[in-house]
């Protein structure tokens, strides 16, 4: 039966009492050679904080072996030219800056699966940030479509076409992909929607690929477009690189996705915590935006499905060995229910800053929507030690750490929020909670080393092994690419192209023919 405000008196029962230099390097990671990585270091999966000082964690340790590599390591055809191709397939990404990268991904095979030619996504940014940058204000276009020539054709709109002497636009039969779709989907039902109309057009595009592939070459796609393609315009990887070395300046720095805000607390259903007042907004915004669901709080904490808040982050942080002169980036919107809830996480580590704070008043103008948004990501990405705080439904925090596991096993902090629980109740209802307890549940944390990936655990979250490689291998599948692979995609690319313009040059014009016959 649906809780609504209603039941603020049966919450009320429930809650528990009141509570660059190394810089520019690091960012010039997206034009880093596609096709050659360097060895790459991690806090390998024995690593345990009982095994070591806390100040281990800002670096990281041998790799085993291990790096990125995204290269295709079996025949990988060129893309179809503009004769060959299927048609076109425009796609409408929704959601926030990352749910749209990872559809732009998504769009990619999909494109790859179809044989067609992709048209630069476009992103649905009025539903959510309610700017208009577009891919064009946030992405380097050049780049994207330099770094995917060997994969996929993109073109920035539809050309015309003329018919019987007369031009007109395909706009694309509009089809809505299921979700999670497979990819007999696009090579069935899509495709032949493709061919009998010439372009199609996916909208909404959320979550409309499957993750689980049954082909690693079609994953390993998916990393080169997120981690190589997908580069950030000029001026947003300036104000980052401002940010960081400013950060990094005074030494090592960690970043903090602290999401406690108000659509993800809505989202959860963690209302408790707050006040009658506030709990009328939340519900407010849960009734308009979310489907009908019963709430219980308690239940809900107890599955680790509530956002920490931020004195349980600085609580779980001074646990593992932290102090206050660790300095503290915190990517975050808003936070919900204002300073009661983040004066006791600034006593334990006062060394707080965000993108508003930390730079210049300049740096202002690149730190807005969904700019702001990318800002914050490549400021993670960079940071010594990364730590997010609800990585459940949260699509920065899940790109974020596969990203930093990309990048050379960054240190990423994962708190187990379902083991936690029970300590963190504990502590919310006044019973003494030592760190010790703490310290033994984020003992089993991986750091950002290479582990199984693990339903529900995102392929954009983890993509080893399919986007990872070693020298020294034992099984073929994943031994590293050849040095010069990028020379081999090169000459089938070009070959294609040499047979595409011979293929023109024998279409001889009519006129041409006609004229030859009355020779």
């Amino acid at each position: 039966m649906r809780r609504g405000l209603g039941s603020e008196a049966s919450l009320r029962r429930r809650r528990g009492p009141a509570r660059l230099w190394v810089a520019v390097a690091a960012l010039v990671v997206g034009t880093v050679c596609l096709f050659s990585s360097s060895s790459v270091g991690l806090l390998g999966a024995s690593y345990r904080v009982q095994d070591v000082d806390v100040n281990k964690l800002w670096r990281t340790a041998d790799s085993n072996g291990w790096r990125a590599s995204s290269a295709p390591r079996t025949y990988w055809p060129p893309p179809p030219t503009e004769s060959e191709s299927n048609g076109y397939l425009r796609v409408r990404c929704n959601g926030g800056l990352n749910q749209q990268r990872s559809a732009i991904c998504n769009a990619v095979v999909a494109a790859r699966i179809m044989n067609a030619t992709l048209v630069l996504p476009e992103l649905d940014t009025n539903s959510f940030w309610h700017d208009e940058s577009g891919f064009v204000g946030i992405y380097d276009v050049p780049h994207f479509i330099k770094t995917l020539k060997y994969d996929v054709r993109i073109v920035m709109s539809i050309p015309e076409i003329t018919t019987n002497g007369k031009t007109k636009k395909l706009k694309g039969q509009q089809l809505r992909p299921p979700r999670d779709a497979p990819v007999s989907w696009y090579a069935t039902d899509a495709l032949e929607t493709m061919k009998k109309y010439g372009a199609i057009y996916l909208s909404p595009f959320s979550h409309r690929l499957a993750e689980d592939i049954d082909n690693p070459e079609l994953q390993r796609l998916r990393c080169r477009v997120n981690y190589h393609a997908l580069r950030f315009k000029p001026n947003i990887m300036k104000t980052s690189s401002e940010i960081v070395n400013k950060l990094r300046s005074e030494g090592h720095f960690m970043s903090i996705h602290l999401r406690f805000e108000l659509d993800m607390l809505a989202f959860a259903g963690c209302f408790d915590i707050f006040k009658p007042q506030e709990q009328k907004i939340l519900w407010k915004y849960r009734e308009e935006h979310f489907a009908e669901k019963e709430l219980i709080p308690m239940k809900i904490r107890l599955k680790g499905k509530c956002p920490l808040t931020p004195e349980e982050v600085g609580f779980i942080l001074r646990a593992m060995g932290f102090d206050n002169r660790t300095r503290i980036y915190l990517a975050s919107g808003e936070l919900f229910g204002g300073k009661r809830f983040m004066k006791p996480f600034k006593t334990m580590f006062p060394r707080l800053e965000n993108h508003s704070t930390v730079g210049p008043g300049k740096l202002e103008e690149n730190t807005q929507g969904l700019a702001g948004s990318a800002v914050d990501y490549m400021v993670c990405l960079l940071s010594d030690i990364f730590m997010p705080t609800y990585d459940g439904p949260s699509n920065f925090a899940n790109n974020l750490m596969g990203h930093r596991m990309y990048y050379g096993f960054r240190t990423t902090i994962t708190p187990n929020r379902k083991a936690l629980a029970p300590i963190l109740i504990d502590r919310m209802e006044g019973r003494h909670i030592g760190f010790e307890r703490i310290r033994r549940v984020m003992s089993n944390t991986h750091f950002g080393a290479p582990h199984k990936r693990v339903h529900p655990e995102s392929f954009y979250t983890n993509s080893w092994p399919e986007c990872f490689c070693q020298t020294d291998a034992k099984n073929h599948a994943d031994r590293c690419p050849p040095d010069n692979i990028n020379d081999v995609l090169e000459s089938q690319f070009q070959s294609e192209e040499e047979m595409e313009e011979a293929r023109a040059s024998n279409q001889t014009d009519p006129s041409s023919q006609i004229e030859e016959l009355t020779i």
